[in-house]
């Protein structure tokens, strides 16, 4: 005669502490759970910037005079430029086709006596377009600088200027424009991503290899027990990943945390919980360290770096991909993660975002109990 398996708090301990002592005795999990975070939060805080700075303009000046001499020295000035003269336009744009320069600014002779005329002396500007995103950005940095000449040149005159338009600036969140400033708290996202599918679907599927699954089978322990035994462990070891990197993001990187810092880690929890289970679902399915891994990149950490509006802007996107972009989980947490940290609590975003991360929660811990069962096949 059977008897029916219960719960036992005492197994549950024992297999979390089994899975702690194997993930010590395993360099490679402290790795990806410490290490990793550090390096890509050196490298995203670092290396990458979406920022446009020294900029290679070419400037000619076909009449120079001190109203030429005074707008070709507001781009001396500014931090975004880096000017190159030249004698003649034909000798910048060579210069572009050489890609010594990105762009030209090119003053024709009547550009003052049009401007003292009154009348429009608008300025010629040649960009190299190959990266249409820098592109657009020399382009404003262009406009900007302009119409601030423009405006000063206007009031040393003492009379008015046409001026195309009228700038009236203020920036919220991110005063400094610097792409830092949500590239690393985005990167958290994919951090906690690689932590929870990645490493998860690895290590579970190790054990089908091991023959180490078959042995727990074995064993008394009820199938609630093994799920939380094998996600209990990941979970602290993902959520220590994520106070690490938002200790480095705050202390090394000056990322200002502005909202609370318990809904962060509460927002955080729910997520690595997400992320646990999808990395649970492929090891169950795959049952092969290798298919696992592939898959775990495929469907959690190319989603994560190319749809969750980490480093690409949703909105830009086709509606066809933006449409899938709601089945990505790191979307929401990106979201919450920018919000958090650089406009504060904002509930009407922060809730809307965790309510469809409890949603994908709910229905990924119901896949995996249905398709977990204590049998070999």
């Amino acid at each position: 005669m059977t008897h029916k398996q219960y719960p036992s708090l005492m197994r549950l301990s024992g297999l979390i502490r089994k899975e702690m002592w194997q993930i010590f005795r395993d360099p490679s999990s402290i790795g990806i759970a410490f290490l990793m975070p550090l390096l890509l939060l050196l490298l995203f805080g670092y290396g990458v910037s979406l920022d446009a700075k020294d900029i290679k303009l070419g400037i000619v000046i076909e009449n120079p005079d001190l109203t030429t001499q005074s707008l070709a020295g507001s781009f001396e000035r500014s931090d975004y430029f880096k000017p190159f003269p030249f004698s003649s336009i034909q000798e910048a744009q060579q210069a572009l086709r050489e890609r010594r320069i990105t762009s030209i600014l090119w003053l024709r002779n009547n550009f003052s006596e049009q401007l003292l005329s009154g009348q429009q002396a608008p300025i010629s500007v040649i960009i190299n377009a190959v990266d249409s995103n820098q592109a657009n950005i020399t382009k404003g940095y262009i406009q900007g600088v302009w119409l601030a000449w423009l405006t000063e040149y206007s009031a040393v005159q003492g009379k008015s200027l046409p001026l195309p338009v009228t700038l009236e600036q203020r920036v919220w969140f991110n005063p400094a424009l610097s792409s830092r400033m949500f590239l690393v708290p985005g990167i958290i996202a994919i951090i906690m991503t690689l932590i929870g599918s990645l490493l998860t679907a690895m290590v579970v599927a190790r054990e089908w290899e091991r023959g180490t699954m078959e042995a727990l089978m074995a064993t008394p322990l009820h199938i609630g027990e093994m799920l939380l035994g094998k996600l209990v462990p990941y979970f602290i070891l993902g959520m220590g990943g994520m106070l690490f990197s938002v200790a480095v993001a705050v202390w090394q990187f000056n990322v200002p945390l502005l909202g609370s810092l318990w809904i962060l880690i509460i927002s955080s929890a729910l997520f690595m919980l997400v992320a646990l289970l999808i990395g649970l679902l492929i090891s169950i399915l795959s049952k092969n360290q290798f298919v696992a891994g592939q898959i775990a990149i495929l469907v959690t950490f190319l989603p994560a770096f190319i749809l969750s509006g980490f480093l690409f802007d949703i909105n830009s996107m086709p509606i066809a991909i933006q449409f899938i972009t709601h089945i990505v989980p790191a979307r929401y947490f990106v979201a919450i993660l920018q919000t958090l940290f650089l406009a504060g609590d904002v509930w009407p975003v922060i809730l809307s975002n965790l309510a469809a991360l409890l949603i994908m929660f709910l229905f990924l811990f119901a896949i995996v109990w249905r398709k977990s069962y204590k049998r070999l096949d």
